[in-house]
């Protein structure tokens, strides 16, 4: 009769597990330990973060400029302000305000006046590019084209920064100052982060944890005890050279030590 209520009850929990994870029956490790793992969000290669456009953009673009191709008009400049405001970036599309950007981009670190295919100009086109994407892909997170050429576009960058640091160190930091940029290199062994190994490095950081406050308790205590140490300590000195001078024999332990354990008695107190 018992057996038979054990193996009832044993499927009835069957039966609640199954229906409570939607149908699939799931095995996992119930652990004593007072550690937590959460499996770490992941972070699409596209976003900011993770290509390195997550710093403020140097260069501001208002509605109120007029478009790179009519920014040099003399006769525009002689316009009414109505017509004038007809040319700016609040009535042009939105692929004018992405080459206003690129080319203020590229006015931070190019050569000269002509100069459109240098590597500083080349990331600085590529860069404008991605913060346009990046803008975009948040509006249209579903938009799968644009998702693939931001990916391949990023990767493109770090490959030419990587190139540039090799080549030449000083003006890849210089680059990197005038984009306001990050670089992240490709990692050179790639690990995807599982339970049992997180796991094992959380113990041993929670082991350090513990070892550690206990250092810190004794080290306390053993500084409480320093207290009562100097001042045994100045009391028998004082009462061997008392007993020394007492017996007509040389002082071995002079004024200066007894004043130096109560000072640092009187240290301690503090």
């Amino acid at each position: 009769m018992n057996s038979l209520l054990s193996n009832v009850k044993s499927a009835s929990l069957i039966v609640n597990t199954f229906a409570k994870n939607g149908g699939c029956i799931t095995r996992g490790l119930k652990s004593n330990l007072k550690i937590k793992w959460v499996r770490p969000e992941k972070i699409p290669s596209t976003h900011p973060s993770k290509s390195g456009d997550y710093l403020e953009s140097t260069v501001k673009t208002s509605a109120d400029e007029v478009a790179c191709r009519y920014n040099q008009s003399q006769e525009l400049k002689d316009a009414p302000e109505i017509v004038k405001k007809l040319f700016t970036l609040e009535y042009m599309s939105n692929q004018e305000t992405k080459k206003m950007n690129h080319e203020k981009l590229r006015n931070l670190v190019k050569r000269h006046d002509m100069d459109y295919r240098s590597m500083e100009v080349t990331l600085a086109i590529m860069t404008s590019e991605i913060r346009h994407l990046q803008k975009m892909q948040e509006i249209h997170p579903r938009n799968k084209k644009t998702k693939v050429f931001l990916k391949e576009l990023i990767e493109k960058r770090k490959k030419y920064l990587g190139d540039l640091r090799r080549w030449d160190y000083k003006r890849f930091e210089w680059v990197l100052e005038k984009l306001n940029i990050v670089y992240k290199p490709f990692p050179e062994l790639w690990v995807n982060p599982t339970r049992k190994d997180s796991l094992r490095k959380l113990t041993s950081a929670h082991c350090d944890e513990i070892r550690q406050k206990k250092l810190e308790a004794y080290r306390a205590e053993l500084e409480a005890q320093q207290i009562i140490f100097f001042k045994e300590k100045a009391e028998k000195l004082a009462f061997i050279r008392a007993e020394e001078i007492a017996c007509g024999i040389e002082p071995t332990v002079s004024e200066e030590e007894i004043a130096a354990a109560q000072k640092k008695c009187a240290e301690l107190q503090q």
